[in-house]
């Protein structure tokens, strides 16, 4: 913690000068060059910085570095987004101060800054701690990340190389819909994942804890009391244990799809906007984004073709001979019927196979049949 201090408190000065730079751009004189905030300007400050400060200087210089370098990629991403004129909601927004009792406490460490020996990782700094491993390492690793959570325990997260693990081929594609009524809605019936309603299951627990809270909380300027630090522990073991579920569904679900077909079309659908919406609360509970990300590094793993397809006017295309209707379907309507060919089919199950039309894949199920009429990938 007292290395976590010192690396806060170096990333507090990389925010204190980005906006000291930042106002005396904005009000420059004519014909002086604006001033600049990179990684090698505060990597001089923290040189001066280590020499004036004892305190400081007590501290390995390699999570410090890193914590600048951090700060550099997390700077110059928002600079992009106003630059690119992306909509508000869209920037990543620019680095924040972070306060003592807020920001979860986390140090990265390149090659040259740890070391395992004898079943211990060893931290530039005089740092020993014992880990319990989870898994052996596949190979040496590059850097390792040693965060807390919310709940107050420690892990190590280490960089590693690894290889992919083929899997025997199927000969099967699939392709998938994301959705709030069912989370992911394929071509294949077998497959489809239905909402797991891990948050509904658990909101009155966790309602009740945070009422607790609410009850409990300091006024402005005091420490918080011990009930009220319990009741806030109580809240995030049921969110975490939440968060838990609901990744444990979505990696089973991941490798059950990945194991049995050869390719997949996904729909790369963005449930951000959900949480501006009546449905956000069952959206937020669906984990959409874990889901499709589950799904993402499963095939990475075991070296299968995942195709991101572009979700727009999926729920208005006929995946049988591709006519578009005129007005998009309201959420009511959960059948899709084409009016140029005539075919009908529940609306999940017809988007689903618009995935694989996009993508290029003969739109088959684990039968190995296609439906009657579909298109060709060269004719679509």
């Amino acid at each position: 913690m007292a290395e976590w201090d010192r690396c806060r408190w170096v990333w507090n000065e990389c925010v204190a000068k980005s906006k000291q730079v930042h106002a005396w751009n904005k009000n420059r004189p004519e014909g002086i060059d604006k001033r600049t905030c990179g990684p090698a300007q505060l990597d001089r400050m923290l040189t001066d910085a280590r020499a004036r400060t004892p305190w400081l200087r007590e501290g390995s210089s390699v999570p410090q570095q890193q914590l600048i370098r951090d700060f550099g990629k997390s700077r110059a991403k928002a600079l992009k987004d106003i630059k690119d004129r992306l909509p508000q909601h869209r920037r990543a927004g620019m680095p924040r101060y972070k306060k003592k009792r807020e920001a979860l406490p986390t140090l990265n460490y390149t090659t040259r800054g740890f070391r395992l020996k004898d079943g211990r990782l060893h931290l530039a700094g005089g740092i020993a701690v014992t880990v319990v491993w989870s898994r052996e390492l596949p190979s040496a690793p590059s850097s390792v990340r040693v965060y807390r959570d919310s709940l107050g325990h420690w892990y190590a997260s280490f960089v590693v190389a690894t290889q992919a693990q083929p899997l025997p081929a199927t000969g099967a594609v699939l392709g998938i819909d994301w959705g709030v009524k069912e989370t992911a809605t394929t071509t294949s019936d077998a497959h489809d994942l239905p909402h797991a309603e891990h948050g509904k299951r658990a909101a009155q627990r966790l309602a009740r804890y945070q009422r607790m809270m609410a009850r409990r909380r300091p006024a402005r300027g005091q420490a918080a009391s011990k009930g009220y630090r319990k009741a806030q522990r109580q809240a995030a073991q049921v969110s975490k244990k939440i968060a838990r579920q609901r990744q444990d569904t979505a990696r089973k679900w991941a490798k059950r799809v990945v194991r049995d077909h050869d390719a997949i079309a996904v729909e790369d659908f963005r449930p951000k906007f959900l949480a501006k919406t009546t449905m956000a609360r069952k959206a937020a509970d669906a984990a959409i984004g874990a889901t499709k990300t589950a799904l993402i590094e499963m095939g990475r793993k075991h070296g299968r073709d995942v195709h991101l397809v572009h979700p727009a006017h999926t729920t208005m295309d006929c995946a049988s001979c591709g006519a578009r209707t005129k007005h998009a379907l309201p959420l009511s309507e959960r059948t899709y019927t084409c009016t140029a060919c005539g075919v009908a089919s529940p609306r999940d199950k017809n988007s689903a196979r618009v995935m694989l039309v996009r993508a290029g894949l003969i739109p088959a199920g684990v039968e190995g049949t296609r439906p009657p009429g579909a298109l060709l990938p060269e004719a679509a």
